[in-house]
C-alpha cells in the first residue's frame, strides 16, 4: 500500500452539505440587483457572467427604511468622503485609519444616542462580537429571539447564558432571581442584560422599560441591538430614545446599514465604556476602520434622519400598509415597521413569495429554521420613499395571490 492510498481523507465536502440543504428545502440562493432601491431589477445569479437583467420590480424586502441608499445627498457625501480621505482607511483606527470623518461620525451618533461618547466598527456584528467579549460578563441572560450575532458574542466569549422567553420581562425576572439564589452574593460577577429593541423577524419590540427595571434590581446592566430602529424616531434615535430611556441603557449597539444607507456598526455608552472597547474589543482592534466613503454616507443619511419629514412619510406607509394587509384577512405580525404576514406552511409561503415576484412584487418567504415549523411568513418591509401606487401594488398583489392560493 501506498503512503498516498495510506493517508486517511480529512477534508471537507461542501457539495454534501449544500446537496443535503437543497434536499430538505433549506438551500439559500443569492439574488444579484442592479441597484438598491425601492424599484429595483432582479437577475438569477450570473456566476461570473454579465448579469441579464429583467423587468422591474418593486422591492418590499429591504432594510433601507428611509430610502436613502440611493439619495443623491447620500451619495454626494460618499463621494466626497472618497475624494478628501480615501475609499478605504488603509489601516486598523488605532494605527493610521482614524481620521476626522470616523470622529465626526461618532460624535453625531452620541448626540443623537445622548450618550458621552461613540465608537464605530466595521459592522454590526462586529460592533455586538466585540462588545460582549470585552466586558466579559460573568453571565448573559439573552432574549430567546437575539440576532445572530449577539448569540455568537456570546459564544465566542465564552461566557455563560441563560436565555429567557421572548419579549417577556416576568420570564427575565424569573431566570435573574433563580441565578441570584445560586449565587453567593459576596461573589464579585458581572451581569449582562442583552436584547434586540426590534426583531426583525417577528415585528415584535422588546419593553425596554421593564427590562431595565427588572436588570436594576439585581444591579446588571443592560445592552440593546437598537439594528432595525437606529434613524426612525424622534431626532433620529431608535426604541431607546422613544421610550425616553437613554441614561438607564447601559449599551446602545446599532448599525449604519438599514436606515441609515451606509455599512458599519456603533456602540454608544459612558466614556469609559468606549474607552474599554477601544482598548479590549479584537474585533475593533484587529480590524481596518470603517471605510470613509461608508463613514460620510452615514453622516449624511443620519443628518437627514434627524430632520424627520421622511420619518413622518416611512410611519404612515407602514400604517397604510399594515391596515391594507389586515384589512385582506392576512395575520400581520408584531408592533413595529416590520410586517411579518403570517402563512404558516412552508410550501404555502414560498408559493406566495413566488407569486408575488411574477406580480412585481419583491417579499421574501422566511420559514424554518429561520423561524419555528408552522409559523412561515413573508416578510414585508415598507420604505419611506414608496409611494402610494406602491403600496396600492404590493396589496394587490397579495390580494391576486391569496385567491389564487386560497390563502390566508
Amino acid at each position: 500500500m501506498s503512503d498516498r492510498e495510506a493517508t486517511p481523507d480529512r477534508g471537507f465536502d461542501p457539495e454534501t452539505v449544500l446537496a443535503d440543504r437543497e434536499a430538505r428545502g433549506l438551500r439559500r440562493h443569492r439574488r444579484p440587483a442592479e441597484e438598491v432601491a425601492a424599484r429595483t431589477r432582479f437577475a438569477p445569479d450570473p456566476k461570473g457572467d454579465r448579469p441579464r437583467f429583467g423587468r422591474e420590480r418593486l422591492v418590499f424586502a429591504a432594510n433601507d427604511y428611509l430610502g436613502l441608499a440611493d439619495d443623491s445627498r447620500v451619495e454626494r457625501a460618499a463621494s466626497a468622503a472618497a475624494r478628501e480621505v480615501g475609499t478605504g482607511a488603509g489601516a486598523s483606527r488605532l494605527v493610521t485609519g482614524d481620521t476626522r470623518l470616523h470622529r465626526a461620525l461618532e460624535r453625531d451618533i452620541a448626540e443623537t444616542k445622548r450618550t458621552e461618547r461613540a465608537l464605530v466598527f466595521s459592522s454590526g456584528y462586529a460592533a455586538n462580537v466585540g462588545t460582549i467579549g470585552a466586558l466579559a460578563p460573568d453571565v448573559v441572560f439573552s432574549d430567546e429571539l437575539n440576532h445572530a450575532s449577539i448569540v455568537d458574542g456570546c459564544r465566542l466569549s465564552g461566557t455563560e447564558t441563560v436565555v429567557y422567553d421572548h419579549c417577556d420581562a416576568d420570564a427575565l425576572a424569573t431566570v435573574m432571581a433563580e441565578r441570584a439564589r445560586e449565587t453567593d452574593p459576596t461573589a464579585d460577577e458581572r451581569w449582562l442584560v442583552v436584547t434586540d429593541s426590534v426583531f426583525s423577524m417577528d415585528g415584535t419590540v422588546a419593553p425596554l422599560g421593564a427590562v431595565c427595571d427588572v436588570a436594576e434590581r439585581h444591579g446588571a446592566w443592560v445592552m440593546v441591538d437598537e439594528a432595525h430602529a437606529t434613524g426612525l424616531h424622534e431626532d433620529g434615535g431608535g426604541v431607546v430614545q422613544r421610550e425616553g430611556l437613554s441614561d438607564r441603557v447601559d449599551v446602545q449597539m446599532g448599525t449604519l446599514s438599514k436606515a441609515l444607507a451606509a455599512q458599519g456598526g456603533y456602540v454608544a455608552g459612558d466614556e469609559s465604556l468606549v474607552e474599554l472597547l477601544v482598548n479590549e474589543a479584537r474585533s475593533f482592534v484587529y480590524s481596518t476602520g470603517l471605510a470613509p466613503p461608508a463613514a460620510g454616507a452615514a453622516r449624511e443619511a443620519l443628518r437627514i434622519a434627524r430632520e424627520g419629514d421622511l420619518r413622518e412619510s416611512f410611519w404612515s406607509n407602514v400604517e397604510y400598509l399594515r391596515e391594507g394587509l389586515e384589512s385582506l384577512g392576512f395575520d400581520v405580525l408584531g408592533d413595529s415597521h416590520v410586517l411579518p404576514v403570517l402563512v404558516g406552511d412552508r410550501a404555502d409561503a414560498v408559493a406566495l413569495a413566488d407569486g408575488l415576484r411574477e406580480l412585481g412584487v419583491v417579499a421574501p418567504a422566511i420559514r424554518p429554521p429561520t423561524v419555528p415549523d408552522g409559523t412561515s411568513r413573508i416578510r414585508v418591509a415598507p420604505m419611506a420613499t414608496h409611494t402610494a401606487d406602491d403600496l396600492d401594488a404590493c396589496l394587490d398583489a397579495f390580494e391576486a395571490e391569496a385567491t389564487r392560493l386560497d390563502l390566508p
